[in-house]
Protein backbone atom coordinates (compact mmCIF):
# COMPACT_ATOMS: atom_id res chain seq x y z
CA UNK A 1 0.00 0.00 0.00
CA UNK A 2 1.33 3.45 -0.88
CA UNK A 3 2.21 5.63 2.11
CA UNK A 4 0.42 8.96 2.48
CA UNK A 5 2.74 11.73 1.35
CA UNK A 6 5.11 9.36 -0.45
CA UNK A 7 6.44 10.65 -3.79
CA UNK A 8 4.47 9.40 -6.77
CA UNK A 9 6.34 6.68 -8.70
CA UNK A 10 5.62 8.50 -11.97
CA UNK A 11 7.88 11.41 -10.98
CA UNK A 12 10.87 9.42 -12.23
CA UNK A 13 9.52 9.88 -15.76
CA UNK A 14 9.10 13.70 -15.93
CA UNK A 15 12.66 13.86 -14.60
CA UNK A 16 13.80 12.24 -17.86
CA UNK A 17 12.03 14.95 -19.83
CA UNK A 18 13.43 17.76 -17.66
CA UNK A 19 17.00 16.58 -18.22
CA UNK A 20 16.54 17.03 -21.97
CA UNK A 21 16.26 20.76 -21.34
CA UNK A 22 19.91 20.91 -20.28
CA UNK A 23 22.29 22.30 -22.92
CA UNK A 24 24.74 19.91 -24.55
CA UNK A 25 28.38 20.75 -25.06
CA UNK A 26 29.13 22.35 -28.46
CA UNK A 27 30.19 19.76 -30.95
CA UNK A 28 29.41 16.96 -28.54
CA UNK A 29 29.36 13.47 -29.94
CA UNK A 30 26.50 11.04 -29.65
CA UNK A 31 26.12 8.56 -26.83
CA UNK A 32 24.25 8.24 -23.58
CA UNK A 33 23.35 11.55 -21.96
CA UNK A 34 21.79 12.59 -18.64
CA UNK A 35 18.26 11.77 -19.87
CA UNK A 36 19.35 8.28 -20.94
CA UNK A 37 20.94 7.71 -17.54
CA UNK A 38 17.75 8.88 -15.83
CA UNK A 39 15.68 6.52 -17.99
CA UNK A 40 17.92 3.65 -16.86
CA UNK A 41 17.35 4.67 -13.23
CA UNK A 42 13.60 4.76 -13.89
CA UNK A 43 13.74 1.20 -15.24
CA UNK A 44 15.79 0.08 -12.23
CA UNK A 45 13.38 1.80 -9.86
CA UNK A 46 10.48 0.04 -11.55
CA UNK A 47 12.19 -3.36 -11.19
CA UNK A 48 12.93 -2.79 -7.49
CA UNK A 49 9.38 -1.62 -6.87
CA UNK A 50 7.92 -4.71 -8.52
CA UNK A 51 10.23 -6.98 -6.53
CA UNK A 52 9.22 -5.35 -3.25
CA UNK A 53 5.51 -5.55 -4.01
CA UNK A 54 5.84 -9.12 -5.38
CA UNK A 55 3.32 -8.66 -8.14
CA UNK A 56 3.12 -9.68 -11.77
CA UNK A 57 4.73 -6.94 -13.82
CA UNK A 58 2.79 -7.15 -17.11
CA UNK A 59 -0.30 -8.77 -18.49
CA UNK A 60 0.30 -11.54 -21.05
CA UNK A 61 -0.86 -9.26 -23.87
CA UNK A 62 1.42 -6.40 -22.80
CA UNK A 63 4.36 -8.77 -22.37
CA UNK A 64 3.82 -10.17 -25.86
CA UNK A 65 3.42 -6.79 -27.57
CA UNK A 66 6.36 -5.11 -25.82
CA UNK A 67 8.56 -8.21 -25.88
CA UNK A 68 8.13 -8.99 -29.57
CA UNK A 69 11.04 -6.76 -30.74
CA UNK A 70 13.47 -8.77 -28.58
CA UNK A 71 13.35 -11.64 -31.10
CA UNK A 72 14.73 -9.75 -34.09
CA UNK A 73 17.16 -7.64 -32.05
CA UNK A 74 18.68 -10.69 -30.36
CA UNK A 75 19.18 -12.49 -33.67
CA UNK A 76 20.75 -9.39 -35.25
CA UNK A 77 23.05 -8.90 -32.24
CA UNK A 78 24.52 -12.35 -32.85
CA UNK A 79 25.37 -11.32 -36.43
CA UNK A 80 26.99 -7.99 -35.55
CA UNK A 81 30.44 -7.12 -36.90
CA UNK A 82 31.89 -7.22 -33.38
CA UNK A 83 30.61 -8.30 -29.95
CA UNK A 84 30.88 -4.70 -28.76
CA UNK A 85 28.64 -3.44 -31.57
CA UNK A 86 26.19 -6.24 -30.87
CA UNK A 87 25.93 -5.44 -27.16
CA UNK A 88 25.70 -1.68 -27.75
CA UNK A 89 23.01 -2.04 -30.38
CA UNK A 90 21.12 -4.58 -28.29
CA UNK A 91 21.10 -2.26 -25.30
CA UNK A 92 19.87 0.69 -27.36
CA UNK A 93 17.02 -1.19 -29.00
CA UNK A 94 15.93 -2.75 -25.71
CA UNK A 95 16.02 0.67 -24.04
CA UNK A 96 13.92 2.39 -26.71
CA UNK A 97 11.40 -0.29 -27.62
CA UNK A 98 11.15 -2.61 -24.58
CA UNK A 99 12.51 -1.49 -21.21
CA UNK A 100 11.57 2.21 -21.02
CA UNK A 101 8.09 1.66 -22.57
CA UNK A 102 7.46 -1.12 -20.03
CA UNK A 103 8.61 1.16 -17.20
CA UNK A 104 6.25 3.92 -18.37
CA UNK A 105 3.41 1.40 -18.59
CA UNK A 106 4.04 0.27 -15.01
CA UNK A 107 4.80 3.62 -13.34
CA UNK A 108 1.87 5.59 -14.79
CA UNK A 109 -1.01 4.91 -12.38
CA UNK A 110 -3.90 6.90 -13.81
CA UNK A 111 -4.87 9.53 -16.32
CA UNK A 112 -3.60 12.25 -13.99
CA UNK A 113 -0.11 10.78 -14.26
CA UNK A 114 -0.53 10.50 -18.03
CA UNK A 115 -1.47 14.17 -18.31
CA UNK A 116 1.48 15.13 -16.14
CA UNK A 117 3.82 13.47 -18.63
CA UNK A 118 1.98 15.00 -21.59
CA UNK A 119 2.31 18.49 -20.08
CA UNK A 120 6.00 17.86 -19.40
CA UNK A 121 6.39 17.16 -23.13
CA UNK A 122 4.66 20.47 -23.86
CA UNK A 123 6.81 22.35 -21.36
CA UNK A 124 10.03 20.95 -22.81
CA UNK A 125 8.85 21.83 -26.32
CA UNK A 126 8.06 25.42 -25.33
CA UNK A 127 11.50 25.81 -23.73
CA UNK A 128 13.40 24.30 -26.65
CA UNK A 129 11.23 26.26 -29.08
CA UNK A 130 11.94 29.52 -27.29
CA UNK A 131 15.68 28.84 -27.52
CA UNK A 132 15.27 27.99 -31.20
CA UNK A 133 13.35 31.16 -32.05
CA UNK A 134 15.99 33.20 -30.23
CA UNK A 135 18.68 31.48 -32.30
CA UNK A 136 16.89 32.41 -35.52
CA UNK A 137 16.27 35.99 -34.44
CA UNK A 138 19.85 36.59 -33.31
CA UNK A 139 21.64 34.54 -35.97
CA UNK A 140 23.14 32.12 -33.44
CA UNK A 141 21.57 28.91 -34.72
CA UNK A 142 22.95 26.12 -36.87
CA UNK A 143 24.06 26.84 -40.39
CA UNK A 144 21.38 26.69 -43.08
CA UNK A 145 22.21 27.77 -46.63
CA UNK A 146 25.30 29.48 -45.28
CA UNK A 147 23.43 31.48 -42.64
CA UNK A 148 23.33 30.65 -38.88
CA UNK A 149 19.54 30.74 -38.63
CA UNK A 150 18.43 27.14 -38.18
CA UNK A 151 16.65 26.63 -34.85
CA UNK A 152 18.18 23.66 -33.01
CA UNK A 153 17.50 24.51 -29.36
CA UNK A 154 20.04 23.21 -26.87
CA UNK A 155 20.86 20.16 -29.03
CA UNK A 156 23.45 21.93 -31.18
CA UNK A 157 24.39 21.66 -34.83
CA UNK A 158 25.37 17.99 -34.51
CA UNK A 159 21.73 17.04 -33.80
CA UNK A 160 19.61 19.33 -35.97
CA UNK A 161 16.63 16.98 -35.59
CA UNK A 162 16.63 17.12 -31.78
CA UNK A 163 14.65 20.33 -31.34
CA UNK A 164 12.36 19.51 -34.27
CA UNK A 165 11.48 16.19 -32.62
CA UNK A 166 10.87 17.73 -29.19
CA UNK A 167 8.74 20.58 -30.57
CA UNK A 168 6.73 18.23 -32.77
CA UNK A 169 5.95 15.84 -29.92
CA UNK A 170 5.03 18.75 -27.65
CA UNK A 171 2.73 20.15 -30.32
CA UNK A 172 1.06 16.74 -30.75
CA UNK A 173 0.50 16.53 -26.98
CA UNK A 174 -0.88 20.07 -26.89
CA UNK A 175 -3.32 19.35 -29.71
CA UNK A 176 -4.53 16.18 -27.97
CA UNK A 177 -5.01 18.00 -24.67
CA UNK A 178 -6.84 20.86 -26.41
CA UNK A 179 -9.26 18.48 -28.14
CA UNK A 180 -10.10 16.55 -24.97
CA UNK A 181 -12.74 17.08 -22.30
CA UNK A 182 -10.56 18.83 -19.70
CA UNK A 183 -11.68 22.13 -18.11
CA UNK A 184 -11.91 25.02 -20.56
CA UNK A 185 -8.92 26.85 -19.08
CA UNK A 186 -6.63 23.86 -19.61
CA UNK A 187 -7.83 23.40 -23.18
CA UNK A 188 -7.27 27.07 -23.96
CA UNK A 189 -3.73 26.90 -22.54
CA UNK A 190 -3.05 23.74 -24.55
CA UNK A 191 -4.32 25.35 -27.75
CA UNK A 192 -2.20 28.45 -27.10
CA UNK A 193 0.88 26.25 -26.62
CA UNK A 194 0.13 24.41 -29.86
CA UNK A 195 -0.08 27.68 -31.79
CA UNK A 196 3.09 29.04 -30.18
CA UNK A 197 5.00 25.88 -31.14
CA UNK A 198 4.23 26.37 -34.83
CA UNK A 199 6.94 29.04 -35.09
CA UNK A 200 9.91 27.00 -33.80
CA UNK A 201 8.71 23.97 -35.76
CA UNK A 202 8.78 26.07 -38.94
CA UNK A 203 12.20 27.52 -38.09
CA UNK A 204 13.67 24.04 -37.60
CA UNK A 205 13.54 23.68 -41.41
CA UNK A 206 12.90 19.96 -40.92
CA UNK A 207 10.75 18.65 -43.76
CA UNK A 208 10.29 15.26 -42.14
CA UNK A 209 9.05 16.80 -38.87
CA UNK A 210 6.65 19.06 -40.80
CA UNK A 211 5.14 16.14 -42.69
CA UNK A 212 4.85 13.91 -39.63
CA UNK A 213 3.27 16.68 -37.54
CA UNK A 214 0.77 17.63 -40.25
CA UNK A 215 -0.28 14.01 -40.73
CA UNK A 216 -0.58 13.41 -36.99
CA UNK A 217 -2.61 16.54 -36.25
CA UNK A 218 -4.98 15.67 -39.09
CA UNK A 219 -5.44 12.17 -37.64
CA UNK A 220 -6.04 13.60 -34.15
CA UNK A 221 -8.65 16.02 -35.48
CA UNK A 222 -10.49 13.23 -37.29
CA UNK A 223 -10.39 10.97 -34.23
CA UNK A 224 -11.77 13.79 -32.08
CA UNK A 225 -14.82 14.24 -34.32
CA UNK A 226 -15.70 16.12 -37.49
CA UNK A 227 -17.02 19.26 -35.79
CA UNK A 228 -13.91 19.72 -33.68
CA UNK A 229 -11.74 18.87 -36.66
CA UNK A 230 -13.22 21.68 -38.74
CA UNK A 231 -13.04 24.25 -35.92
CA UNK A 232 -9.50 23.41 -34.86
CA UNK A 233 -8.33 23.16 -38.46
CA UNK A 234 -9.61 26.65 -39.17
CA UNK A 235 -7.73 28.01 -36.13
CA UNK A 236 -4.46 26.34 -37.18
CA UNK A 237 -4.74 27.56 -40.77
CA UNK A 238 -5.48 31.11 -39.58
CA UNK A 239 -2.50 30.97 -37.20
CA UNK A 240 -0.25 29.74 -39.98
CA UNK A 241 -1.35 32.52 -42.32
CA UNK A 242 -0.76 35.16 -39.64
CA UNK A 243 2.56 33.65 -38.59
CA UNK A 244 4.10 33.37 -42.04
CA UNK A 245 2.12 35.86 -44.08
CA UNK A 246 1.52 38.54 -41.50
CA UNK A 247 4.75 38.51 -39.49
CA UNK A 248 6.94 37.10 -42.24
CA UNK A 249 8.55 34.41 -40.07
CA UNK A 250 11.29 33.08 -42.34
CA UNK A 251 9.09 33.61 -45.37
CA UNK A 252 11.64 33.26 -48.18
CA UNK A 253 13.54 30.35 -46.69
CA UNK A 254 10.35 28.60 -45.60
CA UNK A 255 8.81 28.90 -49.04
CA UNK A 256 11.92 27.48 -50.62
CA UNK A 257 12.07 24.64 -48.08
CA UNK A 258 8.40 23.83 -48.52
CA UNK A 259 8.67 23.84 -52.29
CA UNK A 260 11.63 21.45 -52.05
CA UNK A 261 9.27 18.82 -50.65
CA UNK A 262 7.62 18.55 -54.07
CA UNK A 263 11.00 18.49 -55.85
CA UNK A 264 12.35 15.29 -54.31
CA UNK A 265 11.92 13.47 -57.61
CA UNK A 266 12.46 16.19 -60.24
CA UNK A 267 15.28 18.31 -58.81
CA UNK A 268 16.40 16.90 -55.44
CA UNK A 269 19.03 18.72 -53.42
CA UNK A 270 22.14 16.94 -52.16
CA UNK A 271 20.55 15.94 -48.84
CA UNK A 272 17.71 14.21 -50.68
CA UNK A 273 20.15 12.58 -53.10
CA UNK A 274 22.18 11.26 -50.15
CA UNK A 275 19.04 9.90 -48.58
CA UNK A 276 17.93 8.10 -51.75
CA UNK A 277 21.43 6.67 -52.13
CA UNK A 278 21.48 5.36 -48.56
CA UNK A 279 17.99 3.91 -48.98
CA UNK A 280 19.23 2.01 -52.02
CA UNK A 281 22.26 0.83 -50.04
CA UNK A 282 20.00 -0.43 -47.22
CA UNK A 283 17.83 -2.43 -49.62
CA UNK A 284 20.99 -3.83 -51.20
CA UNK A 285 22.16 -5.09 -47.81
CA UNK A 286 18.79 -6.67 -47.23
CA UNK A 287 18.85 -8.49 -50.55
CA UNK A 288 22.16 -10.10 -49.58
CA UNK A 289 20.99 -10.98 -46.05
CA UNK A 290 17.18 -11.20 -46.29
CA UNK A 291 16.35 -12.97 -43.02
CA UNK A 292 18.69 -11.66 -40.31
CA UNK A 293 20.32 -8.63 -42.00
CA UNK A 294 23.95 -7.57 -41.68
CA UNK A 295 23.84 -7.31 -37.89
CA UNK A 296 23.29 -4.48 -35.43
CA UNK A 297 25.31 -1.34 -36.20
CA UNK A 298 26.39 -2.96 -39.45
CA UNK A 299 25.07 -0.30 -41.82
CA UNK A 300 28.20 1.95 -41.71
CA UNK A 301 30.45 -1.06 -42.27
CA UNK A 302 28.57 -2.21 -45.41
CA UNK A 303 27.44 1.21 -46.71
CA UNK A 304 30.24 1.92 -49.17
CA UNK A 305 29.98 -1.53 -50.74
CA UNK A 306 26.33 -0.89 -51.65
CA UNK A 307 26.15 2.90 -52.18
CA UNK A 308 26.60 4.60 -55.55
CA UNK A 309 29.02 7.43 -56.33
CA UNK A 310 26.19 9.93 -55.83
CA UNK A 311 26.66 9.66 -52.06
CA UNK A 312 28.53 12.63 -50.59
CA UNK A 313 31.26 12.37 -47.97
CA UNK A 314 28.92 13.67 -45.26
CA UNK A 315 26.74 16.56 -44.25
CA UNK A 316 28.21 19.95 -43.36
CA UNK A 317 27.43 21.12 -39.83
CA UNK A 318 28.42 24.28 -37.98
CA UNK A 319 26.94 27.04 -35.91
CA UNK A 320 25.13 27.11 -32.55
CA UNK A 321 28.51 27.26 -30.82
CA UNK A 322 30.15 24.47 -32.85
CA UNK A 323 32.90 24.73 -35.44
CA UNK A 324 32.55 23.47 -39.00
CA UNK A 325 32.83 19.71 -39.48
CA UNK A 326 31.75 16.96 -41.82
CA UNK A 327 29.25 14.71 -40.12
CA UNK A 328 29.46 11.16 -41.49
CA UNK A 329 26.33 9.50 -42.86
CA UNK A 330 26.02 6.42 -40.66
CA UNK A 331 22.38 5.48 -41.19
CA UNK A 332 19.80 5.55 -44.02
CA UNK A 333 17.60 8.07 -42.16
CA UNK A 334 14.68 5.66 -42.46
CA UNK A 335 13.92 3.47 -39.47
CA UNK A 336 12.16 0.80 -41.49
CA UNK A 337 15.06 0.44 -43.93
CA UNK A 338 17.61 0.57 -41.12
CA UNK A 339 15.88 -2.34 -39.39
CA UNK A 340 15.48 -4.18 -42.68
CA UNK A 341 19.20 -3.80 -43.47
CA UNK A 342 20.54 -4.67 -40.02
CA UNK A 343 17.89 -7.10 -38.74
CA UNK A 344 16.33 -8.46 -41.92
CA UNK A 345 12.75 -9.61 -42.28
CA UNK A 346 12.79 -11.21 -38.83
CA UNK A 347 13.59 -7.92 -37.12
CA UNK A 348 11.29 -5.78 -39.25
CA UNK A 349 8.30 -8.07 -38.78
CA UNK A 350 8.93 -8.25 -35.04
CA UNK A 351 9.29 -4.49 -34.56
CA UNK A 352 6.58 -3.47 -37.02
CA UNK A 353 4.28 -6.14 -35.57
CA UNK A 354 4.73 -4.67 -32.10
CA UNK A 355 4.08 -1.14 -33.35
CA UNK A 356 0.99 -2.19 -35.30
CA UNK A 357 -0.41 -4.05 -32.29
CA UNK A 358 0.12 -0.95 -30.13
CA UNK A 359 -1.65 1.23 -32.69
CA UNK A 360 -4.63 -1.14 -32.95
CA UNK A 361 -4.97 -1.37 -29.16
CA UNK A 362 -4.71 2.40 -28.72
CA UNK A 363 -7.25 3.24 -31.43
CA UNK A 364 -9.64 0.59 -30.09
CA UNK A 365 -9.41 2.04 -26.57
CA UNK A 366 -10.01 5.54 -27.97
CA UNK A 367 -13.04 4.32 -29.89
CA UNK A 368 -14.48 2.75 -26.72
CA UNK A 369 -13.94 6.01 -24.84
CA UNK A 370 -15.70 8.09 -27.50
CA UNK A 371 -18.59 5.65 -27.80
CA UNK A 372 -19.14 5.56 -24.02
CA UNK A 373 -18.60 9.33 -23.71
CA UNK A 374 -16.17 8.49 -20.91
CA UNK A 375 -13.45 10.81 -19.57
CA UNK A 376 -9.97 10.44 -20.97
CA UNK A 377 -10.47 11.43 -24.59
CA UNK A 378 -7.49 13.78 -24.34
CA UNK A 379 -5.24 10.95 -23.16
CA UNK A 380 -6.36 8.77 -26.04
CA UNK A 381 -5.74 11.49 -28.59
CA UNK A 382 -2.27 12.15 -27.16
CA UNK A 383 -1.39 8.44 -27.09
CA UNK A 384 -2.57 7.76 -30.64
CA UNK A 385 -0.99 10.99 -31.88
CA UNK A 386 2.42 10.23 -30.41
CA UNK A 387 2.51 6.79 -32.04
CA UNK A 388 1.25 8.07 -35.40
CA UNK A 389 3.92 10.78 -35.33
CA UNK A 390 6.66 8.27 -34.61
CA UNK A 391 5.55 5.84 -37.30
CA UNK A 392 5.31 8.65 -39.86
CA UNK A 393 8.62 10.21 -38.89
CA UNK A 394 10.33 6.81 -39.10
CA UNK A 395 9.94 7.11 -42.89
CA UNK A 396 12.38 10.07 -42.78
CA UNK A 397 14.45 9.42 -39.65
CA UNK A 398 15.70 6.73 -37.30
CA UNK A 399 16.73 6.49 -33.67
CA UNK A 400 19.81 8.36 -32.51
CA UNK A 401 20.70 11.39 -30.43
CA UNK A 402 19.55 12.57 -26.99
CA UNK A 403 15.91 13.02 -28.05
CA UNK A 404 15.61 9.26 -28.73
CA UNK A 405 14.63 8.71 -25.12
CA UNK A 406 11.41 10.63 -25.88
CA UNK A 407 10.66 8.04 -28.55
CA UNK A 408 10.81 5.36 -25.86
CA UNK A 409 8.46 7.33 -23.63
CA UNK A 410 6.04 7.84 -26.51
CA UNK A 411 5.79 4.09 -27.00
CA UNK A 412 5.29 3.70 -23.26
CA UNK A 413 2.45 6.23 -23.09
CA UNK A 414 0.73 4.56 -26.05
CA UNK A 415 1.20 1.17 -24.40
CA UNK A 416 -0.37 2.44 -21.16
CA UNK A 417 -3.39 3.80 -22.98
CA UNK A 418 -3.90 0.74 -25.16
CA UNK A 419 -2.87 -2.09 -22.82
CA UNK A 420 -3.56 -0.95 -19.25
CA UNK A 421 -7.35 -0.62 -19.52
CA UNK A 422 -6.92 3.13 -19.23
CA UNK A 423 -10.21 3.75 -21.00
CA UNK A 424 -12.25 1.94 -18.33
CA UNK A 425 -15.15 3.98 -16.91
CA UNK A 426 -14.36 5.82 -13.69
CA UNK A 427 -16.20 5.08 -10.47
CA UNK A 428 -14.67 7.74 -8.23
CA UNK A 429 -13.59 11.35 -8.45
CA UNK A 430 -10.11 10.30 -9.53
CA UNK A 431 -9.27 9.24 -13.04
CA UNK A 432 -9.06 5.60 -12.00
CA UNK A 433 -10.58 3.74 -9.02
CA UNK A 434 -8.53 3.84 -5.84
CA UNK A 435 -7.82 0.82 -3.64
CA UNK A 436 -10.80 1.54 -1.39
CA UNK A 437 -13.20 1.37 -4.32
CA UNK A 438 -12.12 -2.12 -5.37
CA UNK A 439 -13.41 -5.41 -3.94
CA UNK A 440 -11.16 -6.60 -1.11
CA UNK A 441 -10.94 -10.12 -2.51
CA UNK A 442 -9.37 -8.95 -5.76
CA UNK A 443 -5.78 -7.93 -6.31
CA UNK A 444 -5.35 -4.24 -7.01
CA UNK A 445 -4.65 -3.46 -10.66
CA UNK A 446 -1.00 -2.76 -11.25
CA UNK A 447 -1.47 -0.06 -13.83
Amino acid sequence: MTRVGAPAPVLALPAVVVLLALPLGPGGEGGAGPADAMSALAVLFCVVRLARERRRPLSPTAALVLGLPVLGVAVAALGAVSPGDGLTGLGRYLQVFVLVPAAVLLLVRDRGDFRLLAWSFVGLAVWQGAVGVHQYATGTGASYQGRPVRAVGTFGAQDVMGMATVVSLGLVCAVGLALGSAPVRQRVVALACALVLLAPLALSFSRGAWIATAVTCAVQLLLAGLRRALAAGAVVVAAGVILVGGFGVGTAMLQERISSITQVADAPDQSVTDRYTMWAAATGMWREHPLAGVGLKGFPEHRDAHASLALSAGSDTEGAGAAFRKQPLLSPHNMYLLVLAEQGLIGLLALAGSWLALLVCAVRALWRTRRARAPGLDCGLVACGLLVWQLTDFAYADIGGPSTVLTAMCFGLTAWWGLADAAAPETTGRDRPGPAARPVAKEAPTR
